[in-house]
């Protein structure tokens, strides 16, 4: 069985570090933490890199394939389709990680399908495989202060105090999305959801 765990962003360096990113440096950082390299895919717009989770042996290791989108964020269904095709991975074993308003900063909430509560990634991806059950890891960027837009205030850098805290947060979204594949959504979500 393999999982395809998907980071949304956009794509090119003026947008690298916002909050919109944040699903993609969740990848990145998983990437790292496995020292495999993203690379583009031959046949989806993405950059991909394969690899495993659990000890090597155990009945419960899972293969894994990390992919970014190449594509904007709300043209993520495309590539999203093209990599379960390839894979041969159904909607069951499909993790998207994405920014959240709703969610307070570095706050994490792992699940298992629902509405796309205005995320044109989602909506581009439901709209792309036919359906929203599939997992989520939502990461809390929070809402603005004040007037700023939530469409600017998400295609913002984060702050320098969210920044101390970023590289623990991206560190906590890989552990939530390793102990998903090997134990479960009850687990994960009882040990993550805070």
């Amino acid at each position: 069985m393999t999982w395809l765990v998907v980071g949304l962003g956009n794509p090119g360096p003026t947008y690298t570090a916002t909050r919109h990113n944040v699903g993609a440096m969740v990848v990145e950082t998983f990437a790292k933490r496995e020292s495999v390299t993203l690379s583009r895919h031959k046949r989806a717009l993405a950059h991909v890199a394969e690899t495993q989770v659990g000890a090597p042996g155990d009945v419960s290791r899972q293969k894994v394939v990390l992919a970014i989108p190449m594509s904007f964020m709300n043209e993520s269904g495309g590539p999203v389709k093209a990599l379960m095709d390839f894979y041969n991975v159904e909607p069951e074993n499909l993790v998207i990680v994405h920014d959240e308003l709703d969610i307070e900063f570095a706050t994490l909430r792992i699940k298992f399908g629902g509405g796309d509560n205005g995320h044109n990634g989602l909506k581009s991806i439901r709209g792309a495989i036919g359906t929203g059950e599939y997992f989520r890891e939502r990461v809390g960027i929070g809402r603005p202060i004040g007037r700023q837009a939530p469409a600017d205030f998400v295609l913002s850098q984060f702050s320098s105090t969210e920044r101390k805290d970023l590289t623990e947060l991206l560190d906590r979204s890989v552990d939530a999305l390793e102990m998903l594949m090997l134990q479960g959504l009850e687990k994960t979500q009882s040990q993550f959801n805070s």
